[in-house]
């Protein structure tokens, strides 16, 4: 009797086991219903740290493949202007078989032009990334790299007066075509009502401006008086410390601009616009980033590369372009190259006048012509100074009375704080005189453009 209970009793036991084993397994498959799908990916990636791996490495090497694919094809042939990029190739086949130099300084100008439009493109791309400030900062730097490029490369070549040319021409063409172009699309398109931007950091840049032309002035009207205490020494020592105080000068301003104006480029916010700031609000909502981070940058790395390796065959064939097409050198550094390293900036500033955001255009524009006056010619100085070469801050005197009447107008303009097509118009008609002029001019130095090292 006890035996045979004893026996029902584990018969009981084993059951009652097996019914719990069943029970546990059928509440761990319930929870595994409940289980997250990052659960799930950790489990499977945990299970295939034990397992094959291999099966993994093509799918991530066709993610790759995909996005340069998507990257040069947003960047190289989403413009009909790329196709430019093909007269870079053809202008050094040129220089090796030829020599002319016409041919190859046209052509590598035209090459030049997509390049320096492509490397605006890519530094506002990179601009979604770092905010409206730096962004801003970032389009005048890199909008300048063609400039400072080719400056470079014409110290080298001991070219002092063309170096001279091309950054006034820079200047010019960015005060008075790139902010004129900005004004007349962006009136054209904003018919209806005038446009506004802020006007204390309109101020600020002119105050650098004539501060720059300060320090060009000075020694033009040493040299031209025969005031100097050593002659042909106290001039070229003027230049140089005068060089040195405005790029402390500008790292000052940039401090300024990053740390003490953050919302430089911030619409101004004023009563009765709040329409206007709905739009631009909308627009900003709708402007995502073509590209990522990392891909800008080496766009930029890219582009920037190309230009360095043209602008070596341009500046060698300045001399002999001038005189195959019967072109003043004069014209060619103040129009001619200013007009293509101006590319980007072109670009920039008539998109975002259209879009009715002039403080940004302003900021390519003139900042821009800030960063050229109080950075990239005190820079060339500097430069020389250490490659032995006498760059000075003489840019001749018609020049510099140039340079003075424009910032004049200029500033004249931005005054009022408002923008419209009419004043757009002006400021390009201004340019053609300025063009004009400029043709006609004789330069004095032209004699003496290749200078001794």
């Amino acid at each position: 009797m006890d035996y045979k209970l004893q026996v029902v009793g584990v018969q009981s036991q084993v059951e009652m086991g097996s019914v719990a084993e069943n029970c546990s397994v059928d509440e761990f498959e319930e929870e595994n219903l409940f289980i997250p799908e990052s659960g799930v990916q950790k489990m499977q990636s945990n299970h295939a740290e034990f397992g094959p791996v291999s099966s993994s490495y093509p799918a991530g090497s066709k993610r790759w493949t995909k996005t340069v694919f998507r990257s040069v094809k947003l960047v190289v042939f989403s413009s009909k202007l790329n196709l430019l990029m093909l007269f870079g190739p053809l202008a050094i086949l040129v220089h090796i078989f030829s020599g002319h130099s016409g041919w190859v300084f046209t052509l590598s100008l035209l090459s030049i032009t997509p390049l320096a439009e492509r490397l605006g493109y890519a530094t506002e791309q990179l601009a979604f990334y770092t905010g409206p400030t730096v962004g801003g900062l970032l389009n005048a730097t890199f909008g300048n790299a063609t400039e400072l490029i080719i400056a470079i490369y014409a110290l080298k070549s001991h070219m002092i007066r063309v170096v001279q040319l091309s950054l006034l021409g820079s200047i010019l063409s960015n005060m008075l075509l790139v902010l004129g172009c900005a004004f007349f699309c962006g009136g054209l398109v904003h018919h209806k009502k005038e446009q506004v931007f802020n006007k204390a950091t309109a101020v600020v840049n002119s105050g650098l401006l004539l501060m720059a032309v300060m320090g060009l002035l000075f020694p033009a009207v040493l040299h031209y008086t025969h005031t100097e205490v050593h002659y042909g020494k106290s001039e070229l020592a003027l230049s140089r410390f005068s060089s040195c105080v405005m790029l402390v000068v500008y790292a000052c301003y940039l401090f300024f601009q990053l740390r003490g104006q953050t919302d430089t480029y911030s619409p101004p916010s004023e009563e009765g616009t709040e329409n206007e700031e709905g739009a631009d609000n909308g627009d900003a909502d709708d402007e995502i980033p073509e590209l990522s981070k990392w891909e800008s940058i080496v766009w930029l790395g890219i582009m920037t590369s190309g230009i360095s390796v043209l602008s070596e065959y341009l500046v060698d064939a300045i001399e002999g372009c001038s005189l195959a097409w019967d072109i003043p050198i004069s014209f060619i550094g103040v129009i001619l190259l200013p007009i293509v390293g101006n590319a980007a900036e072109h670009a920039s500033a008539i998109m975002f006048a259209m879009k009715n955001k002039l403080d940004i255009s302003l900021g390519v524009a003139i900042g821009s012509s800030t960063q050229i006056s109080m950075f990239a010619i005190p820079f060339c100085v500097v430069v020389g100074w250490v490659m032995g070469q006498p760059m000075d801050l003489n840019f001749q005197l018609f020049e510099t009375a140039t340079l003075f009447i424009t910032v004049l107008v200029v500033a004249f303009f931005l005054q009022e704080g408002t923008s419209n097509y009419f004043k757009g118009l002006m400021l390009i008609l201004c340019y053609v005189i300025v063009a004009a002029s400029f043709y006609v001019h004789e330069d004095s130095n032209s004699d003496d453009t290749t200078s001794e090292p």
